[in-house]
């Protein structure tokens, strides 16, 4: 009895102990209360989780009870686009192309050459266009029927749909393209949808390719697997490389694809980011698969994924319309803002010229002209250096076995007479960036492809200059080119030290040598610019000869300080002696 007494008290006192150590605590605040934010994001994602469990539960139910509609396979057919621009003829087995022809661009210059055909039969072979799902080529592997009609024409301002339905890996696969009508753009949507009751990962990648008949295989001109890595653009023009390596790029990949100078077969996925690439060569054909992250396909669900393809030529302003990143592939080089510049002024005279050699020729003018103090500081700059070489032959003669006084005695010269050494390779090296930017500008633009300047030969049917982006066939404008510049050799005042002049004597021949395989836009340009060098040479130092002649001539009408006389400004340094124009 005084046991069971015993246990009740026990009890007693344990409730007291707890409840009262729970008040005790909360009172003096030694029990931290949980934050209400917390719990509600506590609560919020199990009620999320709940959901998504419920979702998926309703979606099997779903799935099961209303199945996906019947689809019945057909025979594949040629499915014809003609759209103004182009016209394209795809498979309905898989969507895969089996031509797309440039209505505006042809193979050659003579006027029954064929069409550029950005799909010929090599690179057809290899299904271009065509998806690969889970790693099964959806053309070979699955099954597939059209739902458009087999022939569609883009009219003018419109666009033409073509749908397909297909069953891949089972998975219920829609591919809706859509063709523009004012550009080279293909949009699509992919839709998938599992015909099973269980939730899946879909990988799906897009292949693009072309063949090496879309570049004229030179130097200039040669066929590439390119990319888009964060607004970066990535080449590989190996074919030793792509053959038997291949090529891969992971990351925000915007488009992809190979591409020549003025043609480019690329796909941009919806989304780029995780994206991953690879290239490769096979045979002729340069091929390039894309594959963005993988997706969810739940059961009773569809999932639509978007890609756009360009199977077309490298023209600015229309890549420029659709994204910043496709622009990219006309490589402009680091100077690209000059660059773009002068395509303007050049694109600005061929409105009126309706001639793109003789607007390279009016662009090579405007340019001089902008140049043409500098460089007429630079010449002014030789000629005081060549009348200063007779006193630094005395200044090296005499300190031949001192370096360190021969070089003071030197500036000493430059200083009293107001030379300075760099002031003659300053004016130059301003010029450089506006030449390589213009060299980008000519070497990448489409607009020169197959534009002609002279086309015949004077007084013979012989084709000549009837494209200007390719090679003078008969080396007359690169041999004029060296002929000009050997001229300007003579006449510019040679360098001070014998090797250097042996050196610049001998440029001529290596410029001209390399010139021969240059196009021949490009040549244009050098070649004018030579004669415009002469004429300014010769005018400048006819203006030299007269002051040295007539001291107190007019000369108001040239531009100040261009040919002023060169008087020491004091007593000359040691083995120096005062010298007049």
């Amino acid at each position: 009895m005084q046991d069971g007494k015993n246990l009740i008290m026990a009890i007693v006192l344990c409730l007291l102990v707890v409840v009262g150590w729970s008040y005790l605590a909360d009172y003096m605040g030694w029990v931290v209360k949980p934050d209400p934010a917390e719990i509600a994001k506590m609560e919020a994602a199990q009620a999320e989780q709940a959901q998504k469990a419920q979702a998926e539960a309703e979606a099997k139910q779903k799935a099961q009870a209303e199945p996906l509609p019947a689809f019945t396979p057909a025979p594949g057919v040629d499915v014809t686009v003609d759209a103004p621009l182009y016209k394209a003829v795809l498979h309905s087995g898989g969507g895969v192309l089996r031509s797309f022809e440039l209505k505006k661009y042809t193979s050659g210059l003579d006027e029954d050459s064929p069409r550029i055909n950005m799909v010929d039969p090599q690179t057809a072979a290899v299904a271009p266009l065509g998806l690969v799902i889970n790693g099964q080529p959806s053309w070979s592997t699955g099954k597939w029927a059209l739902e458009s009609d087999s022939g569609v024409t883009v009219a003018e301002g419109g666009k033409g749909v073509v749908r397909l339905v297909g069953e891949v890996d089972n998975l219920r696969v829609t591919r809706e393209l859509t063709f523009n009508s004012e550009n080279y753009l293909i949009s699509e949507k992919v839709s998938l949808a599992t015909l099973g009751t269980d939730t899946r990962s879909v990988r799906v990648r897009y292949t693009v390719a072309a063949d090496t008949s879309n570049a004229a295989n030179t130097n200039y001109d040669a066929m590439r697997v390119a990319w888009d890595n964060g607004g970066s653009l990535g080449e590989e023009t190996s074919t030793d490389k792509l053959t038997k390596e291949g090529v891969e790029a992971s990351g925000k990949l915007y488009w992809a694809g190979p591409m020549s100078t003025y043609f480019l077969s690329a796909v941009m996925p919806g989304d780029a980011d995780e994206a991953r690439m690879v290239g490769r060569m096979q045979g002729s054909v340069y091929r390039v698969a894309l594959e963005p992250k993988e997706v969810v396909v739940a059961p009773g669900q569809e999932t639509t994924l978007e890609v756009s393809y360009w199977m077309g030529p490298k023209e600015r302003k229309m890549l420029a319309a659709v994204s910043d990143q496709l622009a990219l592939s006309v490589d402009l080089g680091m100077f690209s803002i000059i660059a773009k510049g002068l395509l303007w002024l050049l694109e600005f005279f061929q409105q009126y010229t309706h001639n793109w050699g003789l607007s390279i020729i009016m662009l090579t003018i405007v340019i001089k002209a902008v140049f043409w103090p500098l460089t007429a500081k630079s010449y002014s700059s030789m000629e005081k250096m060549k009348k200063l070489q007779p006193m630094m032959s005395n200044i090296r003669e005499k300190y031949k076995d001192d370096k360190e006084a021969m070089n003071k005695e030197v500036m000493a010269l430059y200083k009293t007479y107001g030379v300075n050494p760099a002031s003659g390779c300053v004016p130059i090296l301003v010029q450089l960036p506006v030449f390589f930017g213009l060299y980008q500008a000519l070497l990448t633009s489409i607009e020169l492809r197959h534009a002609p300047f002279i086309t015949y030969l004077p007084g013979t049917d012989l084709i000549w200059l009837a494209d200007l982006s390719s090679k003078d066939p008969y080396y007359i404008t690169p041999i004029i080119m060296g002929i000009t510049m050997f001229l300007q050799q003579k006449m510019s005042p040679p360098a001070t030290d014998p090797t250097q002049q042996k050196i610049m004597m001998f440029l001529p021949i290596v410029f001209t040598a390399l010139f021969l395989s240059f196009p021949s836009g490009l040549v244009v340009y050098w070649l004018v610019n030579n004669i415009l060098s002469i004429a300014q040479q010769w005018r400048m130092g006819r203006r030299s000869k007269l002051l040295a002649q007539y001291p107190q001539a007019d000369l108001s009408g040239e531009p100040a300080g261009w040919f002023a006389n060169l008087v020491p400004n004091s007593a000359g340094p040691v083995g120096s002696r005062p010298m007049t124009a």
